[in-house]
């Protein structure tokens, strides 16, 4: 599933040429705390795994930040501090809105401003930048596409197919170990 839609956003960012911003160092998308499913969550856990296999000492960095994340925005996270899982009341979800949108992601490297869990990152970093569509309309980065016509962001919309089988995959694991939704942090630290 995950290479269909790697290829797709290749393609899309290959018609959207000089209109995507997105660039090695680019972390513009990598600030802010937000939710992700159990499915992103283990594939989180399997990339610092692999990592710590490679570069233990790169795995250990990315579990610092992780740790250093939680302890300051602790406080306000709209959820269960236990298990990491958020609340989905409304009320939380109103708190969530403005959580933490000044975090940097811990699997940010904050030297080289590049992702060390890049393979195993979150859906939504994967379909950041290219035009995607969603109940709100056709979503962008808002440093992509600045001066692009509505015809050039409509050619380069991202088809999210799969995205069926990524959500019958999610629920399959939800019902082994739990429905609820996280963020990374929490996935990292194998809440």
């Amino acid at each position: 599933m995950l290479h269909i839609l790697d290829n797709w956003l290749e393609r899309a960012n290959g018609r959207g040429g000089p209109h995507i911003a997105c660039r090695r160092g680019c972390a513009q998308c990598c600030i802010g705390a937000f939710a992700i499913d159990r499915l992103d969550a283990v594939r989180l856990q399997q990339g610092l795994s692999e990592l710590a296999e490679r570069d233990l000492e790169r795995a250990q960095r990315v579990l610092r930040r992780a740790a250093d994340s939680l302890d300051r925005i602790a406080e306000f996270f709209p959820g269960d501090l236990e298990t990491g899982i958020l609340d989905d009341s409304p009320d939380a979800a109103e708190i969530f809105e403005d959580f933490a949108n000044d975090e940097p992601c811990p699997a940010l490297d904050p030297g080289t401003l590049t992702c060390d869990l890049y393979a195993h990152r979150p859906m939504t970093c994967r379909v950041f930048g290219p035009p995607v569509r969603s109940e709100g309309g056709l979503g962008v980065c808002e440093l992509c596409f600045t001066t692009a016509a509505a015809e050039e962001i409509a050619a380069a919309e991202v088809p999210l197919e799969g995205e069926e089988q990524e959500s019958a995959l999610n629920r399959e694991l939800e019902r082994a170990i739990g429905p609820g939704e996280t963020i990374v942090a929490f996935a990292l630290l194998g809440a």
